[in-house]
């Protein structure tokens, strides 16, 4: 009889390449198709080559070679050539044949593709897959959404395939229905973000202010990944700083700085905004890309905007110690609001999320992998319903024991001259979170008085709406919306 396979896979980039030999490693068959077909018989030939892997050439042949429930997923460019994929396969498809995609996908997108499937008497499933082009091929963290009854059928080859913890725990499981799996994926990008933002700015105080070579730098972020800060992130600034170009400098000062970004971090911050869940940590952290994007017009600025000199002078080891205080600090912030987002997401959407099971799914083969997630799990498993990590009892003691080296790096780099836009936003976010009372009563007083748009008064009941005519001409006609 010949071979059918457990799954298959379309969109043979590299991604789908390691995934499908990461498949091949772990015992299952995998049947390939990619729309420009050579690519097939290139795989077949060099990477696949004495494996188990079935090349096919058109869309029919690698249905055929499907076992029932047909298994399909798809590793393609988010967005119109996922619904293509889709229509194409349709007519070669039965009830109860799974659709996979595992590409980086708007979660509303994934939404719509699961009731448009499921009317149809198919099953679709959206999830992230993160960890790069390594994890692909040696363990991602796998992050599964879509229709409820694909998880069983999918369930084994996912949590085989993926990076595992803690005593063989993988790291995937179920996040929830519609859109939750590439929800999650889109909050560890904007995430992932943050850190990434943090620990740039962690080295620039050290570069500019602390005038540290990238030696120097290497050998710091060395022994900062044998702390709190223990992540893949730490791991790679370590050794990205201790990389020479040809000539033996290094080479992170030969890449010129204007970052790129493909879009999921600019989604998280949408969502926040439509849900209203103030992520300032992660949006800090996409307008940076986008200030180093303005290199020409920062190049001529930099020629007649003047400020201090940007020396930083005392005790350096001590004020690097600071910096890596400042740099764990503004981290649990960006969790703390990730975590806010995905919370109102979750209500907003009718999700049951399992906050310490997203937080294991993150420990392991994903790019914010870390010590510190085991952390988090252990918060919401104490208390599921925790409403942010900042009142759990150990991240409480984290902030404090940070609070004072974190308020001192940032008045410092205030004073210098070097931005710190996502530490300042962190201790920012965490002073008004801690405050009782914020000015919004003088900005509601402002709003009533142009637009009437109405306050709330602290002398009566919530819910209970007033307007005053400030200038004695405005008549008492309020607005019909109010929106603290």
């Amino acid at each position: 009889m010949e071979t059918q396979a457990d799954i298959g896979l379309i969109g043979l980039a590299v991604m789908g390449q390691n995934l499908v030999l990461n498949m091949n490693d772990h015992g299952f068959t995998v049947a390939v198709f990619n729309r420009t077909v050579s690519k097939v018989d290139d795989f077949m030939a060099d990477q696949a080559k004495g494996t188990k892997v079935i090349g096919t050439h058109t869309i029919e042949e690698f249905v055929a070679k499907l076992k029932r429930p047909r298994r399909i997923m798809l590793m393609v460019k988010a967005g119109a050539a996922v619904d293509e994929f889709i229509e194409h396969l349709l007519p070669h498809l039965e009830k109860g044949d799974i659709i996979i995609d595992g590409g980086n996908s708007l979660f509303q997108d994934t939404a719509r593709r699961v009731k448009y499937l499921e009317d149809k008497g198919l099953l679709y499933v959206g999830t992230g897959v993160s960890g790069g082009e390594e994890g692909a091929r040696h363990g991602p963290s796998i992050m599964p959404g879509g229709s409820p009854a694909a998880w069983p059928h999918v369930k084994d080859i996912f949590q085989g395939i993926s990076a595992k913890v803690d005593g063989n725990v993988p790291c995937c499981d179920w996040v929830g229905e519609g859109g939750a799996g590439h929800y999650v994926k889109m909050v560890h990008n904007g995430i992932e973000y943050g850190d990434m933002q943090l620990i740039c700015e962690a080295y620039q105080l050290m570069k500019d202010g602390l005038g540290m070579t990238a030696d120097e730098m290497h050998q710091t972020f060395t022994e900062w990944n044998k702390t709190e800060l223990d992540s893949y992130l730490i791991e790679i600034t370590a050794g990205i700083l201790a990389f020479k170009d040809t000539d033996g400098q290094p080479m992170v000062d030969k890449i010129l700085d204007t970052a790129g970004q493909k879009g999921t971090g600019k989604w998280t911050v949408i969502s926040s905004a439509d849900l209203g869940i103030p992520i300032t940590l992660i949006t800090e952290a996409v307008y940076s890309r986008c200030v180093s994007a303005l290199k020409d017009e920062r190049v001529a600025a930099a020629k007649k905007l003047k400020g201090p000199n940007r020396k930083i002078s005392g005790d350096r080891a001590k004020f690097v110690e600071q910096i890596r205080l400042a740099l764990y600090a503004s981290k649990i912030i960006s969790y703390a609001q990730g975590y806010m987002l995905m919370r109102a997401a979750a209500k907003e959407n009718n999700w049951h999320l399992n906050y310490g099971g997203i937080a294991l799914m993150w420990r392991g083969g994903c790019i914010i992998r870390s010590r510190f997630l085991s952390k988090i799990k252990d918060a919401y498993d104490a208390n599921p319903k925790l409403t942010n990590l900042l009142l759990d009892k150990f991240f409480k003691g984290e902030i404090k024991k940070c609070q004072r080296a974190w308020r001192n790096v940032i008045a410092t780099a205030a004073k210098k001259g070097i931005p710190t836009p996502a530490f300042s936003t962190a201790l920012n976010f965490y002073d008004a979170y801690r405050s009782e009372r914020l000015p919004a009563n003088l900005l509601q007083a402002q709003r009533d008085y142009f637009g009437a748009h109405t306050y709330e008064r602290v002398d009566k009941p919530r819910g209970e709406f007033f307007h005053t005519n400030w200038t004695g001409h405005g008549g008492s006609v309020s607005s019909t919306t109010y929106n603290a």
